[in-house]
């Protein structure tokens, strides 16, 4: 299995300065391929505290240039905020600077501070994302820009420098609601799995997004890749303790950020599977959503972490996992040791493991409290 961490600059409550913060992550990062990481990821948001990587690109740049094997993902480049022909020659340049190591992920966001912030309308973000992606996934193919749509047109332009490799096999997208893992499919590119809702959806949707794939594409669907929030200790007590702290702090930010239940997440188009959403924090609460989404991430001993990680593949046949290891405030000497953790006495496993073999389904899963589901 391919193993990865992502890197999400996160200042939670403004406890240290930007600059600490970035000093902090970027120190993370170099530890990835001295430890043995398969690639290093990191997430695009603008304007908040949420998470501070405005430009994917130009990180992953960075790391291009201090590293000589690990691979280097978006999750995501939100398709909609850019100009497709700049995204086009960025991610080409990038490819270029890095020898092909590059992992191109997509999204379309959901942020309202973050489409206010452009002067976009959310309301138009996916049809947005489906010009814009065909037009990229195209010109990355061609080397060549060229688009004539409703929102986008592109005279032929050329993508300088040239793309050298295909990126089939190398494009993921997340998808969240079940009308944007279609249009990943129609796309004809793998999906990033974001755990946040019950596995049973994930599961429907998944085997949904495989059968549209082959149909439309003739050929089976690349495995996803998933990510997930890791908090390890040799203490399960513990690491179930800080897990709620953290983890669950984690997802007060991001319904801090969003803004799930807020009034304009109702009726907006583009939007109806978070309006549903909505209602479900309405009935529950954010107490209760905080526990599920910490419950599905992956936290406890060694042991455990590994075994959730293996019920993740269960569930998903993903071929890759990618951790999250400092987040909602954790201090950096406690995030350089869960890292730690994690590569010196989980990875080894996964990455002996054959991730595309076929799955055994004739063994129960264990139960990890991942049927909490507010639904």
């Amino acid at each position: 299995m391919h193993v990865g961490m992502a890197a999400v600059f996160q200042n939670t409550d403004r406890a240290l300065s930007d600059h600490q913060i970035y000093l902090n992550e970027l120190a993370l990062a170099d530890m990835a391929e001295p430890l043995g990481f398969d690639s290093i990821w990191s997430v695009e948001h603008h304007f908040t505290d949420y998470t501070m990587c405005p430009d994917v690109v130009q990180f992953l740049s960075y790391m291009a240039g201090r590293t000589r094997n690990v691979r280097l993902g978006s999750m995501v480049v939100v398709l909609p905020w850019h100009d497709p022909m700049r995204v086009a020659e960025q991610i080409s340049m990038l490819d270029h600077l890095s020898g092909g190591r590059m992992i191109l992920g997509l999204g379309r966001g959901a942020g309202k501070v973050e489409f206010d912030g452009f002067r976009l309308d959310m309301g138009d973000s996916r049809e947005l994302f489906v010009e814009y992606g065909e037009a990229l996934l195209k010109g990355l193919e061609s080397g060549v820009m060229e688009h004539a749509g409703k929102h986008y047109r592109q005279p032929r332009t050329a993508i300088r420098p040239a793309p050298f490799k295909s990126f089939r096999g190398r494009t993921y997208a997340a998808a969240v609601s079940p009308e944007s893992a279609r249009i990943m499919a129609k796309l004809g590119v793998g999906l990033l799995i974001i755990p946040q809702k019950p596995w049973r959806e994930v599961e429907k949707e998944l085997t949904e997004y495989n059968a549209l794939y082959r149909e439309i594409n003739g050929t089976a669907a690349p495995q996803p890749i998933s990510a997930g929030w890791i908090f390890i200790d040799p203490s399960a007590e513990r690491a179930r303790e800080m897990a709620m702290k953290y983890i669950g702090g984690y997802y007060r930010t991001v319904l801090d950020h969003y803004q799930f239940a807020g009034a304009h997440m109702k009726n907006q188009r583009g939007y109806e599977y978070y309006a549903k959403m909505n209602e479900k924090l309405a009935v529950y609460g954010d107490q209760k959503a905080i526990e599920f989404f910490a419950d599905l991430q992956v936290y406890g001993t060694p042991e455990q972490v590994h075994e959730k990680i293996m019920t993740i593949h269960q569930q998903t046949n993903n071929s890759g996992f990618v951790g999250v290891f400092s987040y909602a405030g954790m201090p950096h000497e406690e995030a350089a040791r869960n890292m730690r953790l994690f590569a010196q006495s989980v990875m080894p496993e996964l990455k002996k493991f054959d991730a595309g073999a076929a799955i055994d389904r004739s063994q129960p899963l264990p139960d990890l409290r991942y049927a909490v589901a507010a639904e």
